[in-house]
């Protein structure tokens, strides 16, 4: 009976920590999470991959990190003059667009037919709105165009011809399609075909396919997260997608919850990588429904999904994202990601290799 006694008081007093100890951590979760650490911030990518220093000559570095600089403080003087984080999205994003350094806008990459197909979605974390375009060959600012329908229209994601026409019918600047050629995208191309042709001929149908071609590229997709002195979220990706695209593959770009998610309960996050492989796992809002139902931190979730998660799967790609609190968030399982961020302090962070 003592001994029995003995048992049942060194169970309670076990079960009783385990409790206090389990509500403890909970508790240090959960002031964590609450902990303002930004009013405002904003961060952005330019794509990962192999992104190597020794392939990097330093004009071409510095060329990459002026971009950024650039682009990130744009959309940062926005939030520091109270400007909303959909209009900080948009015009950082578009700076990006606009350069031929990333496979967006005007340096897009080649499909298999030689044109070029643009993809963007933006989400609003106060609204949970969101729209998207796909497979457009003529519009200059493909995330102005996704804002666009989300704004302007009862739908989330137009494609092709329907959004060109769409954007011409909302006033969008419309560009020759020869506006989005660069050199330098277009040798890419003709490199990856000739190379398929090689192997071809030497009957290599599986290697003649693109996968390598996908494992050792820059994916230059670009991408943006804004938190406002509303307490607001928003989050936006642009992409010209794979090279040697074809069949009108779409990549996780503009797919909601893939390439971008947004919620002021929990985070933004804008994704680059082999997008179908971002598709299969849900990766932006997979991030967002980790914080929210286990109550893991930023850190904690992007971690998670990127490294754990993704890589098992095969994938390669990353992710930038920010909290509701303003914390900054950087995860990619390739060589470098291009990347920025800025805080309420107007602290400038730029890295492009891993460290």
């Amino acid at each position: 009976m003592k001994n029995l006694a003995i048992a049942l008081v060194s169970s309670l007093l076990f079960f009783g920590c385990n409790t206090n100890s389990n509500q403890n951590s909970d508790t240090n979760i959960t002031k964590l999470q609450n902990k303002k650490v930004n009013d405002f911030a904003i961060i952005i990518h330019g794509g990962a991959g192999t992104i190597l220093k020794k392939n990097m000559t330093p004009e071409k570095e510095a060329a990459y990190e002026a971009k950024l600089s650039e682009a990130i403080k744009v959309g940062h003087t926005i939030l520091k003059n109270g400007g909303t984080s959909q209009e900080a999205v948009m015009k950082t994003i578009q700076v990006m667009e606009e350069s031929p350094l990333f496979n967006a806008g005007k340096g897009a990459v080649f499909t298999h037919e030689e044109t070029n197909e643009l993809d963007a979605s933006f989400m609003d974390g106060k609204t949970l709105n969101a729209g998207a375009v796909a497979g457009v060959k003529n519009v200059k600012s493909p995330i102005e165009l996704a804002i666009k329908v989300m704004t302007d229209s009862d739908h989330v994601m137009l494609s092709g011809e329907g959004a060109s026409t769409f954007a011409k019918e909302k006033g969008l600047e419309i560009v020759d399609p020869s506006y989005f050629y660069t050199e330098r995208r277009f040798k890419s191309l003709q490199r990856i075909k000739d190379r398929a042709k090689t192997e071809l001929d030497h009957d290599d149908k599986k290697a003649a396919f693109y996968d390598a071609d996908i494992k050792n590229a820059k994916f230059g997709t670009v991408g943006c997260v804004a938190l406002d002195k509303h307490g607001n979220i928003a989050a936006g990706t642009s992409t010209g997608g794979m090279t040697n695209k074809r069949w009108g593959r779409i990549g996780d770009a503009p797919i909601i919850g893939s390439g971008t998610y947004a919620n002021n309960k929990t985070c933004g996050v804008s994704s680059t990588g082999w997008g179908e492989y971002f598709i299969r796992s849900q990766v932006a809002y997979d991030i967002s429904a980790q914080m929210e139902y286990q109550q893991k931190t930023l850190k904690e979730a992007t971690k998670d999904v990127i490294q754990n998660k993704l890589t098992k799967l095969g994938g390669t790609g990353g992710v930038v994202a920010l909290d509701k609190n303003g914390n900054i968030s950087y995860e990619f399982n390739t060589a470098g990601m291009y990347r920025a961020s800025m805080n309420d302090k107007g602290e400038l962070d730029v890295k492009i290799y891993k460290e």
